[in-house]
């Protein structure tokens, strides 16, 4: 948050989760994984219960359309994740992008839903992640991405950053 706040840079955290595909001698490909440790949020009550929700999705795979534990897709994780706290959302990030109040990015909360494209620059909505932890040590995000599934990772990366395009605070 203070990168965000103060046009600072913080130093890139490591991913939940980060592939290295290599083929030994014998030819088979190996996948290692390494996961940051878990920071708790400060969201309470409704948005607290949907946070709790979508992390209970983490480690199921990427799906195109995709609305269960056998796969999901980024809108599809968000419209589980609250009507399991009993909230009914859209389906789809476009949909989903007008749901809410627009927030800018240094007053993002717990809850709040983040829009990115597809590359930097881009303004048309690809992809949507819930703000999961904003604190000192800067704002995470949960999605449901393409290589690595549902996770959590770091807004401030510039990877997300060249991709931002806007923020809602949920009608709640």
């Amino acid at each position: 948050m203070v990168r965000l706040k103060h046009g600072s840079r913080a130093p890139a955290r490591p991913a939940f989760k980060t592939k290295d595909k290599y083929r030994p001698a014998g030819g088979a490909t190996t996948k290692t994984v390494a996961k940051r440790p878990f920071r708790a949020g400060s969201a309470t009550g409704t948005l607290a219960t949907v946070i709790d929700a979508a992390r209970a999705y983490q480690g199921t795979p990427y799906l195109f359309g995709g609305t269960t534990r056998l796969g999901l897709d980024c809108s599809g994780l968000l419209q589980l994740a609250f009507g399991e706290a009993g909230v009914a959302i859209p389906r789809s990030s476009n949909e989903q992008a007008v749901w809410g109040a627009p927030v800018a990015a240094p007053d993002l909360r717990p809850g709040d839903l983040i829009f990115f494209g597809a590359s930097p620059g881009s303004r048309t909505i690809t992809h949507v992640g819930m703000v999961t932890v904003v604190d000192a040590d800067g704002v995470d995000f949960i999605h449901a991405s393409s290589s690595l599934g549902v996770v959590e990772n770091s807004f401030e990366s510039d990877y997300y950053l060249s991709r931002f395009i806007r923020a809602v605070r949920p009608h709640l």
